[in-house]
C-alpha cells in the first residue's frame, strides 16, 4: 500500500488470509549511509562514505527517489569503474561536493569559521538545492548525538562508534573534534537556537519576514560564536 498504511483491520485481515501483510516504515536518518551503502554493494559496487552521506543529506529517506538516484549513477557509470566517488555524485545529482550539509557539520564541529561561512554564501546562492528545513535537521540529528556523547561511559573512538551506532571511525572522530570545540552548556544552546530558528523558517517569531539564507547565516554565526 504505496505512501501510507492500511488501518481496516477487518481488510488487513482478508489479506492475511491469502498472503503476507508487509508494513515498510520509513528509515531513520541514521539509517539510511548503511541503506545505501547495502544497495550499491548488491550490486557490486562501492561508495565513499562522503558521497554516501552526499545523497543522504540531498535526498533524504525518499527511498523510492534515492534508489532511482544510485541506479542512474551505476548506470552512467558504465563498465570502467565500480566506484562511486563524491565527484561523480556532484556531477551527476548537482550537489556540491564542497559545499553541502556534510562539509557544513565538518567546518562546525572544527569551528571553521572560514569554511563555515563559505558553505552560508553557497546556500543562500542556491536555495533550491539547499533547503533551510533540510540542514536544520541534519544539524540538530549531529548535535543531539554530541550531546549524548558528553554522557557517553567510553569518550574514545571505539566507545563512541558503539554509543552512536556509527559504521565508520571518521564519525566518531568528528564528535571527539566537536567536542573539544563546545561544551556540553554550549551544545545545548545550539539545541535550543535550531528549534528557535526551524520554527522561525516557518513563521514562527520571524516578525521582520527575513529569509532562509539570512536565518542560517544567523544560525551559523550564533553556533560558532
Amino acid at each position: 500500500y504505496k505512501n501510507g498504511s492500511l488501518k481496516n483491520k477487518k481488510i488487513l485481515n482478508e489479506l492475511e488470509k491469502t498472503g503476507v501483510v508487509y508494513e515498510s516504515k520509513k528509515l531513520y536518518e541514521n539509517q539510511l549511509i548503511p541503506f545505501i551503502t547495502a544497495y550499491v554493494q548488491e550490486r557490486k559496487l562501492t561508495i565513499d562514505i562522503k558521497a554516501a552521506q552526499m545523497l543522504a543529506d540531498f535526498i533524504g529517506n525518499d527511498l523510492v527517489r534515492l534508489t532511482g538516484e544510485l541506479d542512474k549513477l551505476q548506470l552512467s557509470m558504465g563498465t570502467d569503474s565500480r566506484h562511486i566517488s563524491p565527484e561523480w555524485v556532484e556531477s551527476c545529482v548537482g550537489v556540491s561536493k564542497d559545499f553541502n550539509n556534510f562539509e557544513l557539520v565538518n567546518a562546525l564541529a572544527a569551528r571553521d569559521i572560514y569554511k563555515a561561512n563559505q558553505i552560508v554564501n553557497y546556500f543562500e546562492n542556491n536555495p533550491k538545492n539547499n533547503p533551510f528545513v533540510v540542514t536544520v535537521s541534519v544539524l540538530f540529528a549531529f548535535f543531539a548525538n554530541l550531546m549524548i556523547c558528553y554522557y557517553a561511559a567510553d569518550k574514545s573512538e571505539r566507545g563512541l562508534m558503539q554509543e552512536l551506532g556509527l559504521r565508520v571511525s571518521f564519525q566518531a572522530r568528528n564528535y571527539l573534534l566537536a567536542m573539544r570545540n563546545y561544551n556540553a552548556y554550549k551544545c545545548i544552546d545550539i539545541i535550543a537556537l535550531l528549534r528557535k530558528y526551524d520554527a522561525r523558517s516557518k513563521g514562527i517569531g520571524n516578525t521582520s519576514n527575513v529569509g532562509e539564507g539570512a536565518l542560517l547565516r544567523e544560525l551559523v554565526y550564533k553556533i560558532l560564536h
